[in-house]
């Protein structure tokens, strides 16, 4: 059948009188152009009886037909020609500026079809726009044009703005949308004048700049004045509002008259007025903050003025708002307060408002924190009783926005402090912190009106649940900031949570319940138990009956409850309720039908029954333990319960036996999951035995770690060995003829093994110890045995390195056999023969030298460290590096005597010169402490003359050892160091930042006191002239970000700046290079500006409280646009995390539609074309996964629809063909 004679007959269709027919028609029609885009090319006839049979029916009586039209419309504009979309548009213009009502509404609806399913690349989007912008735009410069068909008009513009914007911001677009939209803001209809403010508002980004300050001075500026016009200044507030929610940076210029108009506006007496201003001022704070700041004063002032405005309580004044909350709640019959119901009143609005504003100057100004609890809390809390319901849960919210920046920003409270500098500094001025107002003093110092008049809120019997919930919401937070703080309100609490758990919970009501079962277990953890004792008898009937609830996260959370109140109390001596609990518990795990999180929480309940009140649970005679210890099922949370009862307490021998085989089953099963903690179960339980470990359990259980000595899960082989050498020291006369039978051939071969490091690698040191100590003989056998296995194996698959550390570690056990060993790998050292197939050998005996030498004075085989010495004029890179390696620890044997050789060797041969700071790496990173200090003096110097006009790795070297002699004694070092840093030499400059780089990983507070008063000496350089000292500079600020926060936080607005100016791309360091017959661009600054995003990264994790969250975000928008792939896979790495956290996520989503450009443009990638290779395809799909993680972590946070492009950006990402079901994966549906 031929597509002429397909669409005829479905022509036909679509003219049938039979209404079913011309539906079928439409929808067959649609299909075939899905499946064959290419329908109607070579035959413009048919295509243009097709459409206009489809643009008839758009016409047609029956709704039905006309959406399917309307919808069959949206697929035919993407593959017509130019002439036959124009005819289109023209005849849907016409339709929809006719008198019938159903065709205008159909040919607008048809319209946004259009423009919705436009597709965003290709050659008809241009041409469509082109055609449909100017109809559109004239048929709203039209006085005539009805206002129904104006605001479908305006509603497709918008679509056209958000989807196309280059196509539709020409300045040569005639009429332009800006003059043409401006005249409906003085529009009679009010729905016509809204949707003409957001049209206006999504067009500003893009306009041209004088056009925008021609709208400004005609239709904002001048209605701002105090006497306007009210209709007209509403207008212009609320177009305001917008455009500062679209494009913030339009206004710069002219903020300084908008905002004091508004500030004046918001006194009129009109509430609309108000609540606009009100609305207008909050969307200037979150989105122009700096802006704001000069009028912040002003601000906070209204929100706390218009939060109280109720003209309907006219006369009482601010001090008897929570006297009328008690009024109400005493008047049972008047609950309700009928005289202040008139449907008619709207003050709530301006309440609700006023609120929000509050809510977001607390949001972005979190440095304010101290005068806010001054100014605004006060305010809150006197309005936790309004008697709207929304106006009440939204100051309660906004409430807990304060708690959550003071839990963030505020500085730690005193049980969450951890920092042992600042605890000093806290008992050094100990007097002034007492007096000082801190945001935790002054939360502390308001706990108790506030908890009163919240809690005077929830005690009503009528109070709704999702009023309780939020109650309970804030109450919990409060105790996240405040620990402790709830000790004199037990008694409310208990009786509000008891009323609440005496209800069954419900499909509306389970959320409450789990939110007060969770605040009452924070309770119990947080205060002592003298607080709550009383209670307890009011409580713990409740949460037993919670605990028995068919509902299973309500039954989990209490037993989570039970848990808490077992840990504050312990040792729990009596009480009813811990035998009612373990009937409980016991009831739940003997029930096979129980649900999975239930019984794990009730196992944890047991565990802490074990734990907490021991003497109530030992008279039942352990029945429990054979509910838990089953296997089948889920055993993850069953083997945990074990662990943590047997390292708690002391159990009998039968019962680590029975405990011991059951785990024992369980490691013969296949699955993975859960094996981890089977073997830190089994590691504890062995370490139980009161009366040593029995004969015959080694015989059994060795057999059963076997199939896990093995390379193939490296985190299960660290367990294993580990296993294996508990049972070697507490059983090693059972073990050991098992383990040399079962065990010791596989492990030679592990040792060797490069994937051995880490934990595994420790727990292979640990097994060879236990081993040689288990017997004494065997040592003189595991030495030659390790050899010989890393000889034998693959050399590009042996890391020689280990089975050194592994032959070490035997000859330290059993120094029995060191002179032995020194003799025969001293031997091969000196056999070095020029055959390539010894290098391996020599290597290896190089690094065994090397071990031994650290714990074995060898300044009786002199011949052995200058046999050591002459490899380092070897021909083979590895055997130098070994060289180096052994001469550094043979020197660690005896300093005295080793290392003045290797600092002349340093000295008088330049080629030996970084071999020889390699060997004082070593003997700085692992002579201990008292060592160093006696030959600190003798390195100092010739460090310092080593790193100057050298190369970056010798400077390096050096630099790491510095930093290592100045943490051995500070007071002498940091002060010379010191003295360098405006060094003449840039090397130098360098050697000396990077050396504090170094010593930032020193711990001790001497050491912080001491650095304290000289960081910011040392940090300036990265001001300095030199690019390479900058780049140290930056890397030692974020290695002080990373483990030195406290010292660097208050010094961050000096910092800051100059972070900021590093992350910018700096022209003059591009240079271009000649690569034969192509050219390419280097960046000398690239990997500055990278460590300087890396070390916003970490301030991000360290010190978010000392982050401006508007300039930080303003700067990110660089970074996902950076030319380098590396710095924008960083830039996203921060959006991620900034969209995890709920307070950063609120400032983020005011900028996402700034950051979809960038984002959409790294998404596309570029074009593939015939010179592309391989690995820039591979470049460019990791880039985008990178920033599809990026999108979809931002597409979780709630932006409330201020952010339209982004939304758009996400919902084609998710329909994209290429990307779209990956994307679709990571947002998680």
């Amino acid at each position: 059948m031929t597509k002429t004679y397909l669409m005829n007959s479905l022509i036909e269709k679509m003219q049938s009188p039979d209404q079913d027919f011309r539906f079928m028609g439409l929808n067959d029609l649609m299909s075939e152009i899905k499946q064959d885009p290419a329908s109607f090319i070579g035959d413009e006839p048919t295509e243009t009886k097709v459409l206009k049979q489809v643009l008839s029916l758009v016409e047609d009586r029956i709704s039905e037909v006309k959406n399917q039209a309307v919808k069959c419309l949206g697929q035919l504009i993407k593959i017509i020609r130019e002439t036959q979309m124009e005819l289109v548009v023209d005849s849907l213009i016409n339709f929809s500026v006719g008198k019938d009502d159903e065709l205008r509404d159909i040919s607008g609806l048809a319209l946004k079809t259009i423009t919705s399913e436009l597709p965003l690349e290709g050659k008809i989007t241009p041409r469509a726009c082109a055609k449909l912008a100017p109809k559109l735009l004239q048929q709203v410069s039209n006085t005539e044009t009805p206002p129904e068909t104006l605001i479908e008009t305006l509603s497709t513009l918008s679509i056209l703005i958000t989807r196309f914007p280059v196509h539709v911001s020409d300045p040569a677009l005639t009429p332009h949308p800006l003059p043409a939209i401006a005249p409906l803001l003085s529009h009679s209809r009010p729905a016509v004048r809204k949707r003409a403010i957001l049209t206006l508002s999504q067009y500003v980004p893009v306009a041209p700049p004088t056009l925008v300050s021609d709208l400004l001075q005609n239709h904002v500026l001048s209605f701002l004045a105090p006497n306007a016009n009210l209709e007209k200044q509403r207008t212009t507030v609320h177009l305001v509002a917008a455009i500062i929610r679209q494009a913030p940076q339009q206004l710069t210029l002219v903020y300084n008259d908008i905002i004091p108009g508004v500030i004046k506006a918001v006194q009129r007496d009109d509430d609309e007025l108000r609540e606009g201003c009100l609305q207008a001022l909050e969307t200037l704070i979150l989105r122009s903050p700096t802006e704001a700041a000069p009028f912040l004063s002003s601000i906070v002032q209204i929100g706390s003025q218009f939060i109280k405005y109720d003209p309907n309580y006219a006369g009482l004044d601010d001090g008897e708002d929570e006297e009328m909350a008690d009024a109400d709640d005493d008047d049972d019959d008047d609950a309700d307060l009928d005289e202040y119901s008139d449907d008619e009143d709207t003050s709530y609005k301006i309440r609700r408002a006023s609120t929000k504003l509050l809510a977001a100057v607390i949001t972005t100004r979190p440095e304010l924190l101290t005068s806010l609890y001054k100014e605004v809390s006060p305010v809150l809390i006197s309005r936790f009783g309004d008697r709207e319901k929304t106006v009440r849960l939204e100051v309660w919210a906004t409430y807990g926005v304060l708690l959550n920046q003071t839990s963030m920003y505020g500085g730690l409270s005193q049980s969450q402090e951890n920092d042992s500098a600042i605890r000093k500094r806290k008992r050094d001025s100990e007097e002034r912190m007492d007096v000082e107002e801190t945001p935790h003093t002054l939360l502390r110092s308001q706990v108790s009106s506030l908890s009163k008049a919240l809690l005077q809120q929830l005690k009503s019997p009528k109070t709704p649940p999702p009023t309780l919930q939020a109650g309970f919401q804030l109450l919990h937070a409060l105790l996240g900031v405040l620990p402790g703080c709830l000790s004199n309100q037990i008694t409310p609490i208990a009786a509000i949570s008891r009323s609440v758990l005496l209800q069954s919970p419900a499909t509306s009501t389970s959320a409450l319940h789990l939110t007060c079962l969770s605040f009452i277990a924070l309770y119990f953890t947080t205060h002592a138990p003298g607080t709550f004792s009383v209670s307890l008898p009011t409580l713990t009937p409740v949460l037993l009956k919670s605990a028995g609830e068919k509902h299973p996260r309500v039954a989990s959370e209490a037993f989570r409850v039970f848990s808490a109140l077992l840990n504050a109390t312990r040792p729990v001596k009596n009480g009813e309720w811990t035998e009612h609990l373990y009937d409980q518990a016991f009831q739940r795990l003997s029930t096979h039908d129980t649900d999975a999180e239930v019984r794990a929480c009730a196992e944890d309940c047991i565990a802490d029954l074990w734990i907490c009140a021991p003497d109530v649970i030992k008279p039942k005679g352990g029945k429990e333990w054979q509910a838990i210890c089953r296997t089948t099922g889920n055993t993850g949370g069953a083997v945990r319960v074990v662990t943590k009862v047997a390292r708690d307490v002391e159990m009998n021998d039968d019962w680590v036996n029975c405990c011991v085989e059951w785990i024992m089953g369980l490691l013969k099963k296949s699955e993975r999951g859960g094996k981890p903690e089977i073997f830190i179960a089994l590691d504890t339980l062995l370490k139980r035995y009161s009366s040593g470990v029995p004969t015959d359990l080694p015989p059994t259980l060795v057999p059963q770690i076997k199939p896990y000595i093995s390379t193939t899960d490296i985190s299960l082989l660290s367990h294993a060995l580990t296993i294996i050498t508990v049972l070697l020291e507490l059983s090693p006369t059972a073990t050991f003829p098992e383990v040399e039978r079962e065990l010791l051939g596989n492990i030679y071969q592990i040792a060797h093994s490069p994937l051995v490091s880490g934990a595994a690698l420790d727990s292979l040191l640990m097994f060879f110890s236990s081993l040689v100590q288990a017997d004494s003989q065997i040592a003189t056998h595991v030495v030659p045995s390790l050899a010989t296995s890393v000889e034998k194996a693959n050399k590009s698959d042996a890391n020689l390195a280990n089975v050194a550390k592994c032959i070490g570690q035997v000859v330290q056990s059993s120094q029995g056999v060191a002179a032995g060993t020194i003799a025969v790998y001293s031997k091969y050292m000196k056999k070095s023969s020029k055959s390539k197939s010894t290098t391996s050998i020599v290597v290896l005996s190089l690094l065994i030298v090397g071990e031994l030498g650290r714990f074995i004075d060898m300044s009786k085989q002199q011949d052995t460290f200058s046999s050591t010495i002459e490899h380092f004029a070897a021909e083979e890179e590895e055997i130098r590096a070994a060289a180096a390696f052994a001469a550094g620890n043979i020197a660690i044997g005896n300093l005295h005597q080793f290392l003045p050789a290797i600092l002349r060797i340093a000295e008088s041969d330049p080629h030996k010169k970084l071999l020889s700071l390699h060997a004082l790496k070593e003997v700085v990173t692992h002579c201990s402490h008292g060592q160093l200090e006696g030959v600190a003096e003798q390195l100092w110097a010739p460090l310092f003359q080593y790193s100057e006009d050298a190369e970056d790795s010798t400077r390096n070297v050096a630099a790491a050892c510095l930093g290592k002699l100045t943490t051995t004694h500070p007071t002498r070092y940091l002060p010379q160091l010191h003295s360098r840093i405006h060094d003449e030499n840039p090397a130098a400059r360098a050697t000396v930042v990077s050396a504090i780089r170094h010593t930032l990983a020193e711990s001790s507070l001497s050491y912080d006191e001491l650095l304290a008063s000289l960081i910011m000496d040392f940090l300036d350089l990265i001001h300095d002239k030199d690019l390479n000292v900058r780049r140290l500079a930056l890397s030692a600020l974020n290695s002080a970000a990373r483990t030195k926060p406290h010292l660097i936080r208050e010094h961050l607005p000096t910092l800051l700046p100059s972070l900021y100016t590093e992350m910018k791309v700096n022209s003059d360091l591009i240079r271009t290079v000649q690569m034969g017959p192509w050219t390419h661009k280097v960046d000398d600054g690239l990997d500055a500006r990278k460590t300087a995003w890396e070390t916003l990264y970490t301030l991000l994790d360290t010190c978010l409280a000392k982050l401006d969250l508007s300039i930080f975000l303003s700067h990110l928008l660089a970074a996902i646009s950076d030319p380098s792939d590396e710095i924008k896979v960083i830039g996203h790495m921060l959006l991620a995390r900034l969209s995890a956290s709920p307070t950063t996520s609120i400032a983020l989503a005011q900028r996402l539609d700034e950051l979809t450009p960038s984002l959409e443009s790294t998404m596309r990638g570029t074009a593939v074309t015939k010179d592309t290779v391989k690995q820039d395809i591979e470049r460019a799909a990791e880039l985008r996964r990178s920033t599809m993680r990026a999108v979809a972590a931002l597409g979780k946070i709630d932006s409330a629809g201020s952010a339209p492009k982004f939304d758009a950006f996400v919902e084609e990402s998710r329909k994209n063909d290429q990307w779209g079901l990956e994307f679709r994966e990571l947002l998680g549906h």
